[in-house]
């Protein structure tokens, strides 16, 4: 009698799965972006879940929620229920840096979330305003060893890849730059265009539309190669400083449980609309790489980057209280 009990819960349970899988989703999909408005990160989430919209109908609510590196907007996803109505578009520095950064983390990106799907990549790019004298990585440089911490450079936040890839690049070419973390990219753009600010670092969705309208100088970029998009901008490798690369990620998660019929379906339909070439245009056209990836592969990326980005936030004497 116990057994064909426990059969039967289980059945119901099964059948109840499938059912909300199927009716899912029966509302909007809130899709939290960590960052402010007009952010690379923002920029993205937007294209994609613009694309999603159009092949499937769904409708999605993009919730910024800025602060704290990224981690406000993480946590809200982390703690709110699994049930498919709220993901996030996290990235490299609060997924895999944050981790090492921060004494305190209210989550833990391993155990807290369910992976989806990688999205995109970008390399990130040094740029100063139009009237600046540095023209190049070189002037940079040399401008740093004749008063060292004169050069300053802005982030959208301490313990960013942005912040980072900064540092490893300071310790390669032996230099010392003083940062100015910002709470998001607007701000700190505006007061490198008024020339508040000597450099700017950040992902070049964030930056690209500024480059190209003349208001920045992109001095250099942190990718293995030339951006297509950008291509008169050498890399950091080629500048001088061989080997070097620092590019950071885009991926969409869910909290952690989230029904994996529902991460299924979420997979195969942003897998989709990244194959489009429409999206693939967009996300190329602001400096990024579309990327896609089964949920498993995603994970580990975010596992191995968390090892690779722990050595550089201890190398750097990076904390956060």
């Amino acid at each position: 009698m116990y057994t064909r009990r426990l059969l039967l819960a289980l059945a119901a349970a099964a059948a109840c799965s499938t059912s909300f899988a199927q009716a899912w989703p029966a509302k909007p999909i809130r899709l939290v972006v960590p960052f402010p408005a007009g952010g690379g990160t923002d920029i993205i989430g937007r294209e994609v879940t613009q694309k999603i919209t159009e092949a499937t109908k769904w409708a999605f609510i993009v919730d910024n929620k800025p602060g704290s590196g990224g981690n406000i907007g993480i946590d809200n996803v982390a703690k709110s229920p699994a049930d498919g109505y709220s993901l996030v578009l996290g990235q490299t520095s609060n997924l895999a840096i944050n981790p090492s950064l921060y004494a305190k983390l209210p989550y833990d990106p391993l155990k807290d979330l369910t992976p989806i799907t990688k999205v995109a990549s970008a390399p990130l790019t040094l740029v100063v305003s139009a009237d600046s004298p540095l023209r190049n990585l070189g002037d940079l440089v040399a401008a740093a060893k004749a008063k060292p911490g004169s050069i300053n450079f802005a982030t959208s936040g301490n313990g960013t890849v942005a912040h980072l890839a900064t540092e490893m690049f300071q310790k390669e070419a032996n230099v010392k730059l003083t940062h100015i973390p910002y709470k998001g990219a607007s701000q700190g753009i505006n007061d490198v265009i008024g020339g508040q600010v000597q450099v700017y670092v950040s992902s070049i969705p964030t930056l690209i539309g500024h480059i190209k309208s003349g208001k920045l100088r992109a001095l250099a970029v942190t990718s293995a190669k030339r951006v297509d998009d950008l291509p008169q901008v050498p890399t950091i490798a080629e500048s001088g400083y061989k080997g070097f690369e620092a590019v950071t990620w885009f991926g969409i998660l869910g909290p952690a449980n989230l029904p994996k019929d529902v991460t299924a379906r979420l997979n195969t339909e942003i897998n989709k609309a990244l194959k489009t070439p429409e999206l693939q245009k967009k996300l190329s056209d602001q400096g990024a790489d579309v990327a896609g990836s089964t949920p498993e592969q995603f994970g580990k990326l975010v596992r191995d980057d968390i090892t690779r980005w722990g050595k550089v936030v201890k190398d750097s004497g990076a904390k956060i209280d």
